[in-house]
């Protein structure tokens, strides 16, 4: 939902299947419905919209192996205005739908929240330079990774290794590098904004001023992170809009 202006919890009022030139692209296996909703509430967006809007969605079989049925289904769609149409939305990328639960819902919001705050925590653009300084025994050290962002705002990861202990890492958002922060939860704002915008492996121009030894920690610390982090995915919500960067 971070990179869609809109989302809707609507009930799916009627489905009508889409074949021929307008179903153009559609993935092998999918089937594209054109969708009118009734929208139930507008949890995210600058304007208001009409109480019933349309869009078109591409979905999987279900269980028996056929096309769903869609009509009367409650869902999240994560969508963006389309110009000139008010009553037309656009799914952000095709997975943009998503069955409503009270789980969902109760993620979406607390997101919504948070991004609207402002102390919201900075776009993750790119990775910037990686610092290691051993420590005085075996297996004791610590790595910074700066990190890039959008707004030109402070933010690094650091990885603390002691002997005896299990790594732990954090990640501030200041230019004061707190070791003991905790590392953000999983299905925060921060969270999704490291794990969807991070490679999967440091880039060698971050380790480039290293000594070799220095530079093969900090990628074995920045590889901690990523595995901690665990993947990005797309519920509750698409993080990375079709054609965009991560938000």
């Amino acid at each position: 939902m971070i990179a869609s202006p809109l989302v809707v919890d609507a009930t799916i009022r009627s489905a009508s299947r889409i074949k021929g030139a307008e179903a153009a692209g559609l993935p092998a296996g999918k089937t594209r419905f054109y969708v009118e909703a009734d929208v139930t509430t507008l949890m995210r967006g600058a304007t208001a919209i009409p109480a019933r809007v349309g869009w078109l969605v591409d979905v999987g079989p279900d269980w028996r192996g056929r096309a769903p049925t869609l009509k009367k289904r409650r869902v999240l769609a994560f969508a963006r205005p389309v110009a000139g149409q008010a009553g037309q939305i656009q799914l952000v990328e095709p997975g943009a739908q998503h069955d409503w639960s009270a789980a969902l819902e109760q993620r979406v919001r607390a997101i919504a929240s948070e991004i609207a705050a402002p102390d919201a925590p900075p776009v993750i653009t790119d990775v910037g330079n990686a610092f290691h300084v051993p420590g005085a025994l075996p297996g004791e050290g610590e790595t910074q990774i700066f990190l890039r962002t959008r707004d030109n705002r402070p933010a690094a990861l650091s990885i603390l290794r002691r002997p005896g202990e299990q790594p732990r890492w954090s990640i501030a958002l200041s230019e004061i590098i707190d070791d003991s922060a905790p590392t953000p939860k999983r299905d925060t704002l921060l969270w999704y904004r490291l794990a969807c915008a991070l490679p999967a492996t440091l880039p060698e121009r971050s380790t480039a001023s290293l000594s070799p030894d220095d530079a093969t920690q900090a990628q074995a610390d920045y590889a901690l992170v990523i595995e901690q982090l665990g993947p990005c995915r797309a519920a509750p919500a698409p993080m990375v809009s079709a054609g965009a960067g991560p938000m």
